[in-house]
């Protein structure tokens, strides 16, 4: 029998949702508006003046060449970055959760990665294909591949993409094993009675049924390389070379702290925090319908 709370007031309510709303309002609310206001105006390089501008700072952004390469940048990168962590992840859960000797060490092994902070993730990458210093890189030059990410921008972004990618497989991988192991074994068990192969069962099955997880980490992972990979960009290729690697939330930091163009950087973060919410809505309006809950 479940157990409902009342309240005969509002006050208990609204004091346990204070804390939450607080948060909400200090980190999320404050720092949006603050940014949407100052995407309007114009500060010198000293900081001593300021001129409201309406909308010129948004104007010369889609004048910038270099913005709309970010921009580029950043669909190959998120796109590459969501494919393969989310199926790559899938993959390694859909053998975790086999019946293997050794499981569950693989499990803890497959975990460790998501401990690791984005920026140690781009040294150790960085570390491992370094044209001069790392090992790996070593071994593809000796294999006859030109490899320095220094110089080519096509290495460096796949670079990146790698470290991204390796950094954020921990976390699909988590929530695609618990999705697996809370499908119920009778539904596979009849499957098999009836003759289904295993990759008819997972597509017609398990896939289906993993539906809600993936449509869940399909969203988180738009909004971790939009925003949660600028740790190993910055410390791997700095965005460079020539700017191949910039994405938007780095040259939000690039021109906002190195070419202290405060109004610039605000325009641009309010851009891309539209542009996360727009692609959080499509993905609810259109995609969600498909999910099977």
């Amino acid at each position: 029998m479940q157990k409902n709370a009342y309240f005969k007031g509002l006050t208990i309510p609204f004091l346990l949702l204070l804390p939450q709303l607080a948060i909400t309002v200090v980190f999320f609310y404050w720092p949006a508006s603050q940014a949407v206001w100052q995407s309007f105006l114009l500060e010198d390089a000293f900081g001593t003046s300021t001129e409201f501008v309406w909308f010129e700072n948004y104007q010369m952004l889609f004048a910038d060449p270099g913005y709309l390469k970010a921009f580029v940048n950043t669909v190959i990168f998120s796109t590459f970055v969501c494919v393969f962590s989310l199926s790559i992840a899938l993959l390694f859960a859909v053998m975790a959760d086999r019946q293997i000797r050794g499981a569950e060490i693989y499990k803890t092994l497959l975990i460790w990665p998501y401990a690791v902070a984005p920026a140690i993730a781009g040294v150790l990458w960085l570390f491992m294909f370094d044209p001069s210093l790392g090992m790996l890189a070593r071994g593809l030059q000796s294999l006859g591949i030109p490899w320095n990410p220094r110089l080519n921008g096509n290495h460096a972004m796949l670079l990146v993409i790698l470290a991204a990618t390796w950094k954020q497989i921990s976390y699909n991988f988590l929530f695609f094993l618990a999705g697996l192991q809370s499908i119920p074994k009778s539904v596979i068990e009849a499957a098999v009675i009836d003759g289904a192969r295993p990759m008819r069962r997972f597509w017609t099955i398990v896939f289906p049924l993993l539906s809600p997880t993936t449509f869940f980490l399909l969203v988180v992972n738009i909004v971790y390389v939009f925003f949660d990979t600028f740790g190993i960009i910055d410390t791997m290729t700095g965005g460079g070379p020539s700017g191949e690697t910039e994405t938007l939330v780095y040259k939000v930091f690039s021109d906002g702290k190195g070419g202290s163009n405060l109004g610039g950087s605000a325009a641009q973060s309010v851009l891309l925090l539209i542009m996360v919410i727009g692609l959080t809505a499509v993905q609810f309006r259109f995609i969600e319908r498909k999910v099977s809950y």
